[in-house]
Formats: structure tokens, C-alpha cells, sequence
């Protein structure tokens, strides 16, 4: 056992001292800039909680819906980034995001279902604050914290359930600069949660009434995100 642990030591101790020794620093003063402008793409996918009311029809029906399945979506925007201090900045960052979400709606008596997809291109305008560790080497890593106004450019009517064009969320994630040799690449994962009821329970727009039995089942729809960016700056 001693002899075994005595080789472990050798091996550890070399690597732990290897991933502590410094680097040659890439682009070095570019935290010291005020302001920072980038770009950035990423992956998404969207989200719906939808609080259903177990609404009955004058013909017995009873609709429940549900969001099926998760679609990747595409995102898009560009960044702009003041240093507050050290350790902290501001961040905007105006964003396309273009997904959508599958809801079904399923009768609880037949079993009978409906689906409807709903497509979104969100333009948003997310203000974050950025708190970032110490640098190290080509490294540092960051949470980041903020809110996000969004309005939705393709909201489509004549549906089961009517979307509203405006949704404000909060948002939280975790990401890392990389300094590379001539930019800085930061991958960053971040948490949308919405603070709005996005359901229209404003049904004028229906020529087909039978329609308005799902908006009916449905007393609230709440959106949820999830974002991976990659930002080069």
C-alpha cells in the first residue's frame, strides 16, 4: 500500500504542479479595455410550462396540453461590454432567437389528440451583470445574472392557443473567457425563467369557435430557455 501510494504521489504531484505553473498571458491588457464589442452563436431550446384548469366542454370533453418534445433552436446577436471594475461588467446583448415548441393536447376521456407547433423568432434585449473570477493564465471564468425583455415577431393567430408578443424573463448562467492569440472565445451556458403569463385569453381573433375549447382548458403558459453561446469578442 505505502509503495502504491508512494507512485500515486509521483504522478500527482507533477500534473498539480504542471496546472499551477504560469503561461505566456494572450492579449493581457484587453480586461483593462472600458468597453468591449463582440458577436456571438449559439444553440437554444425552448420551453413552455402550461397550467392546464380541467375545463369541461358542453359536450364532455376535457383537454389537457402539454409541450411534447424539444427543438433545437438558433440564436444569434451581438455584444456590447462595459468594465465596471476588476471583476465586474455590464452586459448587452441584442439577440435573435429562432426555435419552437411542439404542445399536444390530449381529450382525457377518448384519448383523441391535437398539435399544434408553435414557431418564435424572439428579439430580445438581455442586460446582465457579469462577475468574473481572477484571471488565470488563458483562463477565467464567470456567473452571470440579468434580465431579458423579448417580443416574439411571429406570433400567428386562428390557433389553438394564442401566444402574447411580449415576455420579460430573468436569467442566470456560467461561462469562460479563453484568451486566444488574437481574440477571445467565451463559451457561455445560461437559464431563461419568464416572470409573465404569455397566454391570450383573448380569443376575438377565432372564426372557429370550437377552437377556443383549448384556450378554455389552459389557465396560464409560462416560457422557459436554455441558451449556449459562444462569444468572440
Amino acid at each position: 500500500m505505502k509503495k502504491l501510494l508512494a507512485i500515486i504521489a509521483l504522478i500527482v504531484f507533477p500534473l498539480l504542479s504542471m496546472a499551477q505553473e504560469r503561461k505566456v498571458q494572450n492579449r493581457p491588457y484587453i480586461d483593462f479595455r472600458r468597453l468591449h464589442y463582440g458577436f456571438f452563436f449559439g444553440l437554444h431550446a425552448q420551453d413552455m410550462e402550461l397550467a392546464n384548469n380541467g375545463f369541461i366542454t358542453a359536450d364532455g370533453e376535457q383537454w389537457y396540453a402539454d409541450v411534447s418534445a424539444y427543438n433545437p433552436g438558433f440564436s444569434v446577436g451581438v455584444l456590447a461590454d462595459l468594465r465596471i471594475n476588476s471583476h465586474l461588467a455590464l452586459r448587452l446583448v441584442p439577440t435573435l432567437h429562432f426555435g419552437e415548441k411542439q404542445v399536444v393536447f390530449r381529450e382525457f376521456n377518448s384519448g383523441n389528440k391535437e398539435r399544434q407547433q408553435i414557431k418564435s423568432t424572439y428579439m430580445s434585449l438581455p442586460l446582465d451583470l457579469k462577475f468574473s473570477a481572477q484571471r488565470f493564465n488563458n483562463y477565467r471564468p464567470y456567473i452571470m445574472a440579468g434580465v431579458n425583455p423579448m417580443l416574439d415577431l411571429t406570433v400567428k393567430k386562428q390557433r389553438q392557443l394564442l401566444m402574447k408578443k411580449f415576455d420579460f424573463m430573468v436569467e442566470v448562467g456560467v461561462g469562460c473567457d479563453f484568451y486566444m492569440p488574437f481574440f477571445k472565445l467565451i463559451p457561455e451556458l445560461k437559464f431563461c425563467f419568464s416572470l409573465l403569463d404569455v397566454l391570450n385569453k383573448d380569443r376575438s381573433d377565432l372564426l372557429d369557435e370550437n377552437l377556443k375549447k383549448f384556450t378554455d382548458s389552459v389557465d396560464k403558459a409560462v416560457t422557459k430557455m436554455i441558451v449556449l453561446s459562444f462569444y468572440f469578442e
